[in-house]
């Protein structure tokens, strides 16, 4: 379910634009306005939720393809030496935008901050 006051969904929803990568029936796969590395995604479960807590039966399937697909999205945009991913939890994690996501990070040696 996808919720109205969401940047995320509303990216999901082809309300708001992105530069997306991939798209298949779990998730949503589009460039990061604001990199951090040569090569930053973002990959955004279709489903709106939170934190990895709230993870039931369905969703954790769900998850589990979107890790499944990650190493070749990652492989097809330019991590060929390796990449980094990232799931921030909550606000002392530095998580702003309150949908799941998982951040891949690469196309360069990714110093360790």
């Amino acid at each position: 379910m996808l919720k109205d006051d969401c940047i995320f969904c509303k990216i999901i929803k082809g309300e708001i634009p992105s530069q997306k990568v991939y798209e298949d029936g779990d998730m949503l796969v589009f460039k990061d306005i604001e990199p951090k590395a040569k090569v930053h995604l973002l990959a955004v479960p279709k489903d709106h939720y939170k934190l990895l807590s709230e993870l039931d039966k369905n969703r954790s399937a769900a998850l589990c393809r979107i890790m499944q697909k990650l190493p070749q999205i990652a492989l097809d945009n330019g991590c060929k030496n390796g990449y980094r991913l990232v799931v921030n939890q909550g606000d002392d994690a530095g998580q702003t935008v309150f949908h799941l996501h998982i951040h891949i990070l690469g196309g360069e040696n990714l110093p360790w901050e």
